[in-house]
């Protein structure tokens, strides 16, 4: 390990004094749900490192991936997290021609530096990087160190740059994403018996959501035991925990004027609502953890509604760029100063054709077009989902309110998915033996 006052030898706190700006170290994990962080109120799972970026940092509790048009919605996650727009605004892969993340810094005088995973990213936008590496998914996941490939890569790469820029290090861990193999010291850390289930654990999801017979959704037979769910857990958490170490050995050698962005694709149900994947718009499959850390920037948290997309014109304004026009993303820089207590109102998110959802300061509606169903939820209340409020009575007034959000939204990105079917299917989901 490298001693971090050894390194500050090679790369002194004053090392982008020439540009006025700080480097900016973006860390970015694969299927990481917002609640796998200690200090984000998990006391059983184990995340040291994360846990001293959440002390010291500023934490979104309401960070949500937009959704998908793809079953892989890391691709989309990330072709909307580097090109700031809604996945709407492309295909399969945002254009490297727009305006994207890492053109804005180079633009800026930024050295930027990509190594992250090789399937369903953006690649056509991480060519512009100037140093784009990828990893060995399947080696980099089952190697028993998780994540420690990505952490040599960076730490050789501030060794012997020549400093005469500040950084952007873009690092796209390739987990928690199953196959999720740990070393056994990792998974020594926990006991699987010990680990609660998910607070909205169900066995089997109650109907046909459009998308239950999915990769992600065979991972697990049904229904999804108690027993089968721990260990999905166990090597969950012991990966992250793992994860974590080895962001710690590069953090410790990070120079001190150095803005840190922690985030993730998507979140993943493992066992919520009788899902395992990310192929549904619920809290679990959709909210990752979003902190920024470092010089400047004041501890504490929002619950003001962002998407990931935010982070690139996030980061450009607060390294004092100018964020592109006609971006999808929105600045956080006031917010995270505490002059603002938000960017916007309600927030829109989309699954395929199959899904189409909204939700505001406290309330959540799902919409489910192929089979003409509502869910409202009371995010106030029942933050897990749980309790359905869609069919009473003295909700139909909010519904409307919420759908009539949830059109406005779909004419401004462009979705011209119906929201009702005129010859719906059974709803009843019978699962595959």
């Amino acid at each position: 390990m490298i001693h971090r006052r050894h390194f500050l030898q090679l790369a002194p706190a004053t090392l982008s004094a020439r540009s006025g700006r700080p480097n900016v170290l973006f860390l970015f994990t694969d299927d990481q749900r917002a609640d796998t962080i200690s200090a984000l109120g998990n006391p059983y799972i184990r995340t040291p490192h994360l846990d001293s970026l959440v002390r010291r940092g500023f934490t979104f509790s309401n960070a949500y991936c937009m959704g998908g048009n793809s079953p892989a919605v890391c691709t989309p996650s990330r072709n909307m997290l580097l090109s700031g727009r809604a996945f709407f605004r492309f295909g399969q892969l945002a254009s490297g021609d727009d305006p994207n993340f890492p053109v804005a810094m180079k633009e800026l005088g930024y050295e930027t530096y990509h190594h992250g995973k090789r399937g369903n990213t953006a690649t056509l936008i991480q060519a512009k990087f100037d140093h784009n590496k990828y990893l060995s998914d399947n080696e980099s996941r089952t190697s028993g160190e998780p994540g420690k490939d990505i952490a040599d890569g960076a730490i050789d790469f501030l060794r012997r740059r020549k400093q005469d820029r500040p950084f952007f290090l873009y690092l796209a861990f390739s987990g928690p994403h199953d196959p999720r193999v740990a070393a056994s010291r990792y998974m020594q850390m926990y006991d699987p018996a010990r680990i609660p289930l998910p607070a909205n654990y169900l066995p089997i999801h109650p109907f046909d959501n459009g998308e239950q017979t999915v990769r992600d959704e065979l991972l697990a037979p049904w229904p999804r035991t108690e027993s089968e769910i721990r260990k999905h857990l166990h090597d969950y958490y012991a990966v992250i925990t793992a994860m974590d170490g080895h962001i710690g050995r590069l953090l410790e050698v990070v120079p001190r004027n150095t803005i840190i962005v922690f985030s993730s694709d998507h979140g993943l149900a493992i066992g919520s609502h009788g899902l395992m994947g990310k192929q549904s718009l619920y809290e679990a499959a959709m909210k990752p953890p979003l902190i920024f850390a470092g010089p400047g920037i004041r501890r504490g948290r929002s619950p003001a509604l962002v998407y990931l997309l935010d982070i690139f014109p996030t980061v450009v304004d607060m390294v004092g760029g100018q964020p592109p026009a006609g971006l999808d993303g929105k600045s956080l820089k006031l917010v995270i100063e505490g002059r603002s207590k938000g960017v916007r109102d309600t927030l829109f998110l989309a699954y395929r054709d199959v899904q189409r959802a909204i939700r505001d300061e406290r309330w959540k509606l799902i919409r489910y077009p192929h089979i003409n169903r509502t869910q409202l939820f009371d995010l106030a209340t029942d933050p897990y989902e749980k309790r359905n409020l869609a069919d009473e009575p003295g909700q139909q007034a909010r519904i409307g309110q919420l759908l009539e959000h949830l059109r406005q939204w779909q004419q401004r990105l462009g979705d011209k998915t119906p929201l009702t079917s005129a010859n719906p299917r059974d709803p009843v989901f019978v699962p595959p033996r």
